[in-house]
């Protein structure tokens, strides 16, 4: 699986509404309120073969109350020991 993260800013008010459908439809590991440029700050596992751009197309941006999206590709995650 591959790990991603998107930043979402969403139309006033509609931050926990928008958080609330991704949590629904069960498509996203991690959902944060965030404060800043962006409103919600959410990881995404996707299977090797999957089209990043797509998904977040297809999957992420259609979702009503989203005003703008910005993908971050990770590449290695370290854990403290």
């Amino acid at each position: 699986m591959i790990p991603f993260f998107v930043q979402i800013k969403c139309h006033l008010g509609k931050a926990y509404e928008v958080a609330n459908i991704l949590a629904d439809a069960e498509i996203a590991s991690e959902i944060y309120s965030t404060a800043g440029d962006y409103d919600l700050l959410v990881k995404f596992y996707v299977p090797v073969a999957t089209d990043i751009g797509h998904f977040v197309n297809e999957k992420v941006q259609l979702i009503p109350g989203i005003q703008d999206t910005k993908t971050i590709i990770t590449f290695k995650a370290f854990t403290g020991a």
